[in-house]
């Protein structure tokens, strides 16, 4: 266990050394003065854990109607798995193609996926993270479609050039037998009939198959006999077939929005030929053509008419018309609009079985970027409610905040007021989707996810156990006046497409503040409330930020100026406020520049405000002399102090909440004290500007007020990376301005020379310097919302490469010192319930003695983490993080009772170092920076969790725990349990004594390797899966492991196989004795008589 002495090591310590490594002289450490270390390396281990959200690029689907399991591919090769509500599998093939077919081995617990790169894979989804027990590459053709045959092994592959292979999925070798192009079409066409566009067995006889080419050709092709029973021919491609379940009709959809259907032994002409959306000429010509029918699905009921279920097939004169599906029912033909394309439909029925009445009770389909499920047993359609968190990116998402081991009582509140969200009218019925069980983890603490999005909205999720439930939606747009029109449009807006997107938010689960900072310079402050109020007037206050001028005074800002308030040892500093009710007095008029406008117009309407989080104080900065407000880069609330403050490239901003005034609006510069022991020098151009973010001093005297309040959407125009905090503050080619990177509230010494803590504001720029704010709160009660709150400036306190990133508080034994924050109360309650609630956490931090450093300041920023003690403020240790990269998040969290800090690299590493010692615990070279989104949306948690988004549409979470990663097996969920597979359909008595029931076929006879000989080699590649020995394993120990015990039964085969030659051998000897016997036996007796016996 690591030993930390604080007195050894500050003992060798001066001020002036605080550029280099520290050193420790020799000395007998109190016992008071140890911190021990009880974070190791073995403690941390990187691994994915679950991902949630709707597949990203989905390009196929599958179902299995006994395990009741939905399979989605994607364009990216991966997979995603569903069943019941919080049951969620992801995997990916390696290659990354785009998965165009999925074909389940129902109720097997396997999956067969074909790929854009003709290969096939056999994933066993008996083990909880499914893995490829066989892949089959094909060399020579491309792959068009799979078929596989209910509890068959045989796998019909079909290719590009009209050929099919068939494929053992138990061992998955090719057979010999293979249905050439040109003799299942042989004089019927005299072009080749292109790719194979369908392939299915008669549900009543599996000894014939029927084959779709794109040309129009069908053709029935007879197995045991090898050739062409029958040829069906239309004018235009075909896209689908379907079915009748009775083996004697199926149905084709074309290219030209008709369906065909035909009768299996009337080859010649199709009994019918429909166009469901085609306008039907008066003179009986044939309808105008419409768009293709790319799917149909035909199934039939025991105790009415049949279901046509079809998508596309729309008449081309409904441009612009969103996708559709059409469900036929007898004669009524139902237009289903969906938000999206459709990708895919499946059509669940109540049997697996084809050769049965199919009954139909829910439609799946995929969209583009959503799952629907239709109820087909409701009149009207209605979908079902779903159950899986796929709405992430319903507005793309902007921020992204992860908070784990949250207060118990926060989700059942926010569950509360979100359930009266929910829309009405979804299906009664239970989600169809059903298979699976859920894991048994052991972790119980309650795990919460905060998403912004473009819209302006926020989302609160319940993340605990490894799964995502939304709990409450809030949209923050409602503050604000919409535009109507593109003409109606405020001119000030300066983001035309999202202008009320979230840019970052701070919570506060004990107090349940919120405090959220939009694109548009504007800060909401929430509180949460569980009864409905009616807010007439919304607080406004607005806030002049301005450039910073190298003389330190500010220019006449045209509107009225407050003066400084009376505290003790406030800055000298010009601060400027505005009445919070004062109307702007700003100009707009074309002949001069904009002044004192916010970007967006509040909402002048009362806003009626539901149960949940309701509209504080909203804060706007304003234009300044025609330049617009510089975007705000980092926000902190404190309930306790009931303060928010913000910073932005032109310095920060201190509003008081509860008396809704602006306390402190003060430039970078003018923060830091005279005495500064770290002034800014002018950059030597000798030096190059680092592209890592290194810190860049500035010259205060070289800038204009031009540059300075330079519009960010000129930051960032030539940058592939932005920082994930702040879209205007750059770490490739930031501007030298200094801008505010992060904030963090505490009680702690504001001075080298206090002896007891108050409260106070740490701030951090992007230049990596450290100020102190002191705050001076006057009493609880009603003097605090009138008496003024007072600050004053401390200066520098310490200075680090690249930007400030995150600070933290740890106490004398290396405890973390959260922000103190006031218990949660319902300002809307009685008055009574307020008092029992409302009563201010105590701080209680210890107060310094004899000159002894009590707490420790840990700060990271891009480059390296520094702690610093206090109140001497002096470097006790220094870590370099990167020097050929840089920090993009970093967090200080609690794991397994200790402390440390994680960090996130733009060149994927994920590391985290101990405290206060700042020893490396953890270094994985996880995740190259492939896109802006990862950057703006990691972030760590305590327990040991980490998030990120991973595509515009999916949430992956990871952990860095070793605990976590060993319960992992267990916290994740089934998709296989043992289900008994339904009884075959009863065939009847007169089918039975006369026949023209199911025909089956022994396919081993037909396709196995003693009748139809082995396969080209160079056709296709086996390859072994890398779960295939493990796979086996789980599989074969598992209630019904039929599968995997097939594999082992195929090896054993050989042996059988030649015991049998054996024991036929040994009967046809003993036969032959017989024999002999017999004939001896028949001469001895022939001759007597029946007497003489």
């Amino acid at each position: 266990m690591k030993k930390f002495n604080i007195r050894k090591v500050l003992d060798g310590l001066t001020a002036a050394s605080s550029s280099s490594s520290a050193t420790a002289q020799p000395g007998t450490p109190r016992e008071t003065d140890v911190i021990q270390e009880t974070l190791q390396s073995e403690h941390f281990q990187l691994c994915k854990t679950v991902r949630h959200g709707f597949p990203h690029h989905p390009s196929s689907m599958a179902f299995d109607p006994v395990q009741k399991i939905l399979a989605v591919g994607t364009q990216t090769g991966a997979l995603r798995l569903f069943g019941r509500a919080g049951v969620e599998c992801y995997c990916q093939h390696e290659s990354g193609a785009a998965v165009i077919q999925l074909q389940f081995l129902i109720n097997e617990g396997a999956l067969v996926s074909a790929l854009a790169d003709d290969s096939i894979h056999l994933w066993n989804l008996r083990q909880k993270i499914p893995a490829i027990l066989h892949s089959l590459k094909f060399s020579r053709e491309r792959i068009t479609y799979c078929h596989l045959p209910f509890q068959s092994k045989w796998l019909y592959v079909g290719t590009e050039r009209g050929n099919i292979h068939i494929v053992n999925v138990e061992s998955f070798t090719l057979s010999g037998y293979v249905i050439m192009w040109n003799k299942a079409i042989e004089l019927s066409t005299k072009t080749h009939p292109g790719p194979v566009v369908h392939i299915s067995d008669n549900p009543m006889d599996e000894g014939k198959l029927l084959i779709g080419f794109e040309c129009g050709v069908v053709v029935l092709w007879d197995l045991k006999c090898k050739k062409a029973d029958y040829r069906y021919s239309y004018d235009e491609a075909i896209h689908s077939v379907a079915w009748h379940h009775e083996g004697k009709q199926f149905v084709c959809s074309h290219s030209d929005g008709t369906l065909t259907t035909w009768n299996v032994r009337v080859p010649a002409k199709a009994t019918q030929i429909i166009t469901p959306h085609g306008k039907q000429p008066k003179d009986g010509k044939k309808p105008e053509p419409c768009k293709p029918i790319l799917k149909v699905e035909y199934k039939t009921t025991r105790a009415g008419d049949p279901f046509m279920v079809l998508s596309g097939g729309l008449s081309y004169d409904t441009v612009g018309r969103r996708a559709c599906l059409t469900v036929m029912h007898g004669k009524s033909t139902t237009v289903l609009e969906m938000d999206y394309p459709i990708v895919d439909f499946l059509t669940l029925c109540e049997t697996p079985y084809p050769n049965d009445f199919q009954e139909p009770y829910a439609v799946v389909v995929l969209l583009e970027k959503d799952l629907v499920v239709i109820d087909l047993g409701q009149i009207g359609y209605p979908i079902f409610e779903n159950p899986y968190p796929l709405t992430i990116h319903e507005s793309p998402v902007t921020c992204c905040e992860y908070f784990a081991d949250c207060p118990d009582e926060i989700i059942p509140a926010l569950y509360s007021v979100g359930s009266r969200q929910k829309r009405q009218g979804y299906s009664k019925k239970e989600w169809p989707i059903s298979g699976g069980n859920w894991g048994q983890g052991t972790q119980s603490y309650p795990e919460i996810i905060i998403t912004g999005h473009a819209d302006g909205t926020i989302k609160f999720w319940d993340a605990s156990a490894l799964m995502l439930q939304v709990l409450y939606k809030l949209k923050t747009a409602k503050v604000f006046e919409r535009a109507r029109g593109k003409e109606d449009k405020s001119s000030t807006e300066i983001v035309e497409e999202d202008p009320f997107a979230i840019q970052t938010m701070s919570w506060c689960p004990e107090s349940r503040m919120l405090c959220v900072a939009g694109v548009s310079a504007h800060v909401i402050i929430y509180r949460f409330s569980k009864q409905e109020v009616t807010t007439e007037v919304v607080q406004l206050l607005e806030v002049r930020m301005q450039c910073e001028f190298s003389n330190g005074d500010s220019p006449d800002t045209g509107g009225e100026k407050t003066p400084t308030l009376p505290t003790p040892g406030a800055s000298s500093s010009p601060q400027e406020s505005e009445p919070p009710t004062q109307p702007s007095t700003g100009s707009n008029s074309t002949d001069g520049p904009r002044d004192n406008i916010p970007c967006l117009q509040v909402r002048s309407s009362p806003l009626k405000q539901s149960p949940g989080y309701q509209v504080e104080l909203v804060i706007q900065l304003v234009w300044v002399s025609g330049e617009p407000p510089q975007p705000i880069t980092s926000l902190a609330i404190n309930s306790s102090y009931g303060l928010v403050v913000f910073g932005n490239t032109n310095g920060l901003a201190v509003v008081d909440y509860l008396q809704k005034t602006l306390l402190l609006n003060m430039g970078t510069t003018e923060l830091c004290s005279p005495s500064d022991p770290y002034p800014r020098q002018p950059r030597s151009p000798r030096k190059p500007r680092q592209p890592s973010g290194a810190p860049c001093d500035t010259n205060d005297g070289s800038n204009t007020s031009e540059d300075r309040c330079k519009s960010p959407t000129s930051d960032a125009k030539d940058n592939s990376f932005t920082r994930s905090r702040s879209s205007s503050v750059t770490s490739i080619d930031r501007e030298s301005r200094e801008a505010i990177s992060s904030f963090h509230f505490c009680e702690s010494f504001p001075r080298k020379v206090d002896s007891l803590v108050s409260p106070c504001l740490l701030v951090g720029t992007t230049q990596g310097s450290v100020m102190m704010v002191a705050l001076s709160l006057p009493p609880g009660g009603d003097q605090r919302l009138q008496q003024p709150v007072g600050i004053s400036s401390c200066g520098t306190m310490v200075r680090l490469k690249g930007g400030i990133l995150t600070m933290a508080l740890l106490d004398a034994t290396g405890t973390l010192l959260p922000p103190s924050y006031e218990p949660w109360y319902d300002s809307n309650a009685s008055e009574e319930e307020k008092e029992k609630s409302r009563k201010r956490r105590p701080a209680s931090p210890p107060s310094s003695q004899d000159g002894q450093d009590s707490q420790f300041a840990v700060l990271c920023s891009e480059k390296q983490a520094k702690v610093v003690a206090m109140p001497s403020q002096t470097r006790i240790y220094k870590h370099s993080i990167t020097e050929s990269s840089f920090v993009l998040r970093a967090d200080v969290v609690q794991m397994s009772g200790a402390n440390c800090i994680t960090c996130f690299c733009a060149n994927g590493h994920i590391m985290a170092l101990s405290l206060p010692s700042l020893r490396p615990l953890l270094d994985v070279n996880y995740l190259p920076l492939t896109d802006m989104r990862i950057a703006r949306t990691f972030c760590f948690s305590n327990v040991g969790q980490a998030l990120y988004l991973t595509s515009p549409t999916e949430i992956q979470r990871i952990t860095y725990s070793q605990e976590t990663c060993d319960n992992l097996q267990e916290m994740l969920s089934e998709l296989f349990t043992p289900v008994e597979t339904p009884e075959a359909p009863n065939r009847g008595f007169f089918k039975g004594l006369f026949g023209g029931g199911a025909q089956s076929l022994d396919r081993e006879d037909l396709f196995g390797e003693t009748a139809a000989g082995k396969a080209s080699r160079s056709l296709a590649q086996h390859i072994p899966g890398p779960g295939s020995m493990e796979g086996m394993k789980g599989a074969a120990s598992g209630v019904v492991g039929d599968l995997a015990r097939a594999r082992i039964a195929l090896d054993e085969r050989g042996q059988k196989l030649g015991e049998l030659e054996e024991r036929t051998a040994a009967m046809m000897a003993s036969a032959d004795s017989f024999s002999k016997h017999a004939h001896d036996m028949m001469l001895k007796y022939k001759d007597k008589k029946w007497y003489q016996l």
